[in-house]
């Protein structure tokens, strides 16, 4: 698909067939769909099947839902000291956004300890929500990032990659805007992390293409849609280019949406492999630390827009 198509939607790619495993014909078809995707939009939906409807429809939202009416009071035990871990709340420039992060929320002990900062007297149906979500869309990620290895010819890497990874589970209310207010619910941006799954209830969310026309990513209960960060830019050179979006609110109802970020590890230099690096791809940055880029991305994010990956550590 060129880039000069007018187009409505995202590329569908369908993860559901029980054969997708590397070797097979199936995987290979995939693969090639996920790296032609990733070339023209930075971006994809994926058809995803490991969780069922009724969960994801009714249990998940309704527990997002439940979290998101405790009091703000409650809400703000929510703390991490890393940038965008822990609570957002409604920011002036912001009104319409507000937010929570469970990191590693995908391990049993993490996910309940996390839950019972918000509910001292526990929640378990909470807690066993969150982290089967983030189970089996971890899945998910680790096809996607063992595909896009696998496509460059980094296989010798794989294990590096997906060891030096952790997870952030963040669930996301947009409200509806007041009369007068703007319907803006979250300004355009590049994740900075190596990978974002995300699933809406409702359509919101809106990417860029090339062109840079915005589309608007329609909503199905089944696909996830699958986005890289610009620290995967870096990682692979420039191969993979995240893709600008934003949210726009529409609609009488709030918008939940549930995305779950893999990102480097505390420490974990950033480099791209030698074999991405030849006379035709030189090197676009310097090798950096994911926590640090993080810290002065957030120090300056009321500019944030002007702070990319190349303003701070391009070549």
């Amino acid at each position: 698909m060129g880039s000069e198509t007018h187009v409505h939607d995202l590329p569908v790619i369908d993860f559901s067939n029980p054969e997708l495993k590397p070797g097979t014909k199936e995987w290979n078809s995939v693969k090639s769909q996920v790296q032609e995707a990733l070339e023209e939009f930075g971006c994809f939906k994926a058809l995803f099947n490991k969780i069922p409807e009724d969960q994801l429809q009714i249990a998940t939202y309704k527990a997002v839902e439940e979290l998101f009416d405790l009091p703000l009071q409650t809400k703000i035990l929510n703390y991490s000291p890393k940038p965008n871990h822990g609570y957002l709340g409604q920011a002036s420039t912001l009104p319409l956004y507000e937010s929570l992060g469970f990191e590693n929320a995908h391990i049993p002990e993490e996910a309940e300890k996390l839950t019972n900062i918000l509910w001292p007297q526990g929640n378990p149906k909470f807690s066993k929500t969150i982290q089967s979500f983030s189970v089996s869309v971890s899945e998910l990620e680790q096809l996607v990032k063992t595909m896009i290895v696998e496509s460059l010819g980094l296989e010798k890497y794989k294990d590096e990659i997906m060891n030096s990874n952790y997870y952030l589970l963040r669930v996301m209310k947009y409200d509806v805007p007041k009369p007068g207010e703007k319907n803006i619910g979250l300004v355009s941006h590049k994740d900075l992390n190596v990978m974002t799954i995300l699933h809406q209830n409702n359509d919101g969310l809106e990417i860029q293409t090339k062109t840079g026309e915005w589309i608007t990513v329609k909503t199905s209960p089944d696909s996830f849609i699958v986005m890289t960060g610009e620290s995967f830019q870096a990682w692979t050179n420039g191969r993979v280019q995240p893709a600008p979006h934003r949210v726009m609110m529409t609609g009488s109802e709030a918008r939940y949406s549930i995305g779950l970020f893999s990102l480097f590890n505390a420490g974990y230099k950033v480099q791209a492999p030698e074999e991405m690096v030849d006379k035709e791809h030189p090197l676009l940055y310097k090798p950096f630390d994911y926590g640090e880029f993080l810290n002065f991305r957030w120090t300056h994010k009321h500019n944030m827009g002007n702070i990319t990956l190349k303003t701070y550590c391009g070549l």
